[in-house]
Protein backbone atom coordinates (compact mmCIF):
# COMPACT_ATOMS: atom_id res chain seq x y z
CA UNK A 1 0.00 0.00 0.00
CA UNK A 2 1.06 3.66 -0.93
CA UNK A 3 0.48 6.26 1.49
CA UNK A 4 1.10 9.84 0.67
CA UNK A 5 2.47 11.92 3.97
CA UNK A 6 2.01 16.09 3.49
CA UNK A 7 3.72 18.43 5.66
CA UNK A 8 2.25 22.22 5.33
CA UNK A 9 3.54 25.21 5.35
CA UNK A 10 6.51 26.04 7.88
CA UNK A 11 7.15 22.75 8.54
CA UNK A 12 10.61 23.15 6.03
CA UNK A 13 12.00 24.69 9.30
CA UNK A 14 11.71 21.79 11.48
CA UNK A 15 15.35 21.74 13.69
CA UNK A 16 15.11 25.81 13.65
CA UNK A 17 11.78 26.43 14.40
CA UNK A 18 10.47 26.74 18.17
CA UNK A 19 12.32 23.18 18.83
CA UNK A 20 10.93 23.37 22.54
CA UNK A 21 7.67 22.99 20.68
CA UNK A 22 8.30 21.15 17.46
CA UNK A 23 11.48 19.27 18.24
CA UNK A 24 15.06 19.06 17.07
CA UNK A 25 14.74 16.83 14.19
CA UNK A 26 14.92 18.59 11.00
CA UNK A 27 12.38 17.44 8.31
CA UNK A 28 14.33 15.06 6.30
CA UNK A 29 14.95 13.66 9.96
CA UNK A 30 11.56 13.28 10.27
CA UNK A 31 10.34 11.66 6.91
CA UNK A 32 13.60 9.25 7.37
CA UNK A 33 11.83 8.06 10.56
CA UNK A 34 8.64 7.78 9.00
CA UNK A 35 10.20 6.13 5.96
CA UNK A 36 11.61 3.74 8.09
CA UNK A 37 8.57 2.63 10.39
CA UNK A 38 6.24 2.61 6.89
CA UNK A 39 9.47 0.11 5.41
CA UNK A 40 8.86 -2.16 8.53
CA UNK A 41 4.89 -2.14 8.04
CA UNK A 42 4.94 -3.02 4.40
CA UNK A 43 3.98 0.03 3.29
CA UNK A 44 5.79 2.20 0.68
CA UNK A 45 5.59 6.00 1.73
CA UNK A 46 5.93 9.20 -0.14
CA UNK A 47 6.83 12.34 2.12
CA UNK A 48 6.15 15.84 0.36
CA UNK A 49 6.18 19.71 1.53
CA UNK A 50 4.50 22.63 0.69
CA UNK A 51 4.41 26.11 2.33
CA UNK A 52 1.59 27.06 -0.76
CA UNK A 53 -2.24 25.91 0.03
CA UNK A 54 -2.88 25.40 -3.26
CA UNK A 55 -0.32 22.74 -3.84
CA UNK A 56 -0.88 20.76 -1.27
CA UNK A 57 -5.11 20.49 -2.48
CA UNK A 58 -3.49 19.73 -6.02
CA UNK A 59 -1.36 16.61 -4.00
CA UNK A 60 -4.64 15.63 -2.33
CA UNK A 61 -7.12 15.67 -5.78
CA UNK A 62 -4.45 13.52 -7.36
CA UNK A 63 -4.09 11.27 -4.39
CA UNK A 64 -6.13 8.23 -5.50
CA UNK A 65 -5.01 8.51 -9.43
CA UNK A 66 -0.97 8.36 -8.17
CA UNK A 67 -3.21 4.38 -6.20
CA UNK A 68 -2.37 6.09 -2.94
CA UNK A 69 -4.09 3.90 -0.27
CA UNK A 70 -4.25 6.59 2.48
CA UNK A 71 -2.96 10.20 3.62
CA UNK A 72 -1.31 11.59 6.19
CA UNK A 73 -1.22 15.56 6.31
CA UNK A 74 -0.09 17.96 8.94
CA UNK A 75 -1.86 20.59 7.56
CA UNK A 76 0.51 23.32 10.31
CA UNK A 77 -1.34 26.23 9.81
CA UNK A 78 -4.01 25.88 7.43
CA UNK A 79 -5.47 23.54 10.00
CA UNK A 80 -7.33 26.61 11.31
CA UNK A 81 -7.78 28.56 8.59
CA UNK A 82 -8.20 26.18 5.25
CA UNK A 83 -11.47 25.45 4.34
CA UNK A 84 -10.29 24.74 1.10
CA UNK A 85 -8.24 22.05 2.24
CA UNK A 86 -11.27 20.33 4.29
CA UNK A 87 -13.68 20.68 1.54
CA UNK A 88 -10.81 18.57 -0.80
CA UNK A 89 -10.43 16.15 1.83
CA UNK A 90 -14.19 15.59 2.35
CA UNK A 91 -14.28 15.26 -1.27
CA UNK A 92 -11.75 12.46 -1.93
CA UNK A 93 -11.90 8.91 -1.31
CA UNK A 94 -8.42 7.97 0.42
CA UNK A 95 -9.13 8.50 4.38
CA UNK A 96 -7.14 11.36 6.01
CA UNK A 97 -5.06 11.34 9.17
CA UNK A 98 -4.35 14.61 10.27
CA UNK A 99 -1.31 14.93 12.53
CA UNK A 100 0.17 17.55 14.53
CA UNK A 101 3.64 17.57 16.02
CA UNK A 102 2.20 19.63 19.71
CA UNK A 103 -0.68 19.36 21.41
CA UNK A 104 -3.03 21.82 19.57
CA UNK A 105 -5.38 22.01 22.21
CA UNK A 106 -2.46 23.11 24.81
CA UNK A 107 -1.21 26.09 22.72
CA UNK A 108 -2.70 29.59 21.83
CA UNK A 109 -6.75 29.49 21.67
CA UNK A 110 -6.87 30.05 17.75
CA UNK A 111 -4.85 26.58 17.70
CA UNK A 112 -7.33 24.63 19.41
CA UNK A 113 -9.93 24.45 16.53
CA UNK A 114 -9.47 22.49 13.68
CA UNK A 115 -11.23 23.16 10.18
CA UNK A 116 -10.03 19.94 8.78
CA UNK A 117 -9.90 17.03 11.53
CA UNK A 118 -13.30 16.61 10.97
CA UNK A 119 -13.65 15.43 7.78
CA UNK A 120 -10.69 13.42 8.20
CA UNK A 121 -10.67 9.37 9.31
CA UNK A 122 -9.16 10.59 13.05
CA UNK A 123 -6.60 12.94 14.33
CA UNK A 124 -3.42 12.43 16.34
CA UNK A 125 -1.74 15.53 17.94
CA UNK A 126 1.11 16.18 20.98
CA UNK A 127 3.31 12.77 19.78
CA UNK A 128 6.38 15.12 18.19
CA UNK A 129 7.52 12.90 15.18
CA UNK A 130 5.59 9.75 16.86
CA UNK A 131 2.04 11.79 15.92
CA UNK A 132 3.10 10.55 12.14
CA UNK A 133 4.18 7.12 13.37
CA UNK A 134 0.94 6.47 15.32
CA UNK A 135 -0.99 7.85 12.31
CA UNK A 136 0.61 5.19 10.02
CA UNK A 137 0.03 2.20 12.53
CA UNK A 138 -3.58 3.79 12.29
CA UNK A 139 -3.61 3.98 8.76
CA UNK A 140 -2.26 0.63 7.98
CA UNK A 141 -5.24 -1.26 10.42
CA UNK A 142 -7.71 1.11 8.97
CA UNK A 143 -6.78 -0.24 5.39
CA UNK A 144 -6.44 -3.86 6.63
CA UNK A 145 -8.46 -6.48 3.99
Amino acid sequence: MKILIIHGPNLNLLGLREPEIYGAMNLDEVNSEICKKAETANLKSTCRQSNHEGEIIDWLQSAAGENFSGIIINPAAYTHTSIAIRDTIAAIKPPVIEVHLSNISNREEFRHKSLTAAVCSGSICGFGVNSYLIALEALRLLLAP
